[in-house]
């Protein structure tokens, strides 16, 4: 587990980074780690915790699919 850790953790930050907008046009409701970016008077929630467990399934998937 000591070298899948690394790559667990990539995929986790990396499926978060890359679920987010696909999240945000899903809407949902808002958790307590989301926060809210404003940029050119527009408001955009970004939800964290929700990609979050997005990319957590995936990590999931991929640690059950390596063994």
């Amino acid at each position: 587990m000591g070298r899948k850790l690394p790559i667990v953790l990539l995929i986790l930050v990396v499926g978060a980074v890359i679920l987010c907008p696909i999240v945000m046009a899903l809407e949902l409701d808002p958790m307590p780690g989301d926060f809210v970016l404003a940029w050119h008077n527009q408001h955009y929630p970004v939800p964290v915790l929700w990609s979050l467990c997005a990319s957590g399934s995936l990590a999931l998937l991929y640690l059950f699919y390596r063994r």
